[in-house]
């Protein structure tokens, strides 16, 4: 039992060490930081849940939107986030707002989806940066999700900053 604790304990160190390292190799790279962009309309979005149910063999995945979410349905918010593209381009009127940068997606690692909502853009176009927006809009609930496009939305959304 000891040995193995040594030993376990050993490798630890031996890899932290091969880590930073090889961290220590790249001073150069600036490993980009965000914003955090949590607020209370993030929170409550972050809450939603799924009914699990089975139909004909299949497993079902229905939203369950909690009270503190359901009383932001068809109210204006504002959101702050990060724009995630749905499709290429430099422009964009439909996309994901994260509260993550794309390039530091917490699914990409082993945290989970983080929370996203899909925005529509009112007229304007929004132009694609790594640097945080905001975004203000009707919130409104997908009736049916499994036939695309995202659970919660925001539409005739206007970019405030």
């Amino acid at each position: 039992m000891k040995k193995t604790t040594i030993l376990a304990c050993i490798i630890t160190l031996f890899t932290f060490g091969i880590a930073k390292a090889q961290i220590g190799q790249f001073p150069e790279m600036n490993v980009p930081d965000h914003t955090p962009m949590m607020n209370s309309t993030w929170e409550a979005i972050d809450k939603m849940m799924y009914k699990v149910t089975t139909e004909n063999n299949k497993k079902v995945y229905t939203p369950h939107y909690p009270p503190a979410l359901k009383s932001l349905e068809n109210k204006v918010v504002e959101l702050p986030g990060y724009l995630v593209p749905l499709n290429s381009g430099r422009n964009h009127q439909t996309f994901m707002l994260s509260v993550l940068p794309v390039m530091q997606c917490a699914f990409c690692g082993s945290n989970g989806i983080p929370p996203m909502v899909e925005i529509f853009m009112k007229s304007e176009s929004v132009r694609f940066t790594e640097e945080p927006i905001k975004i203000k809009g009707k919130m409104v609930f997908n009736p049916e999700p499994l036939k695309g496009n995202a659970e919660i939305q925001i539409v005739d959304a206007v970019l405030i900053k």
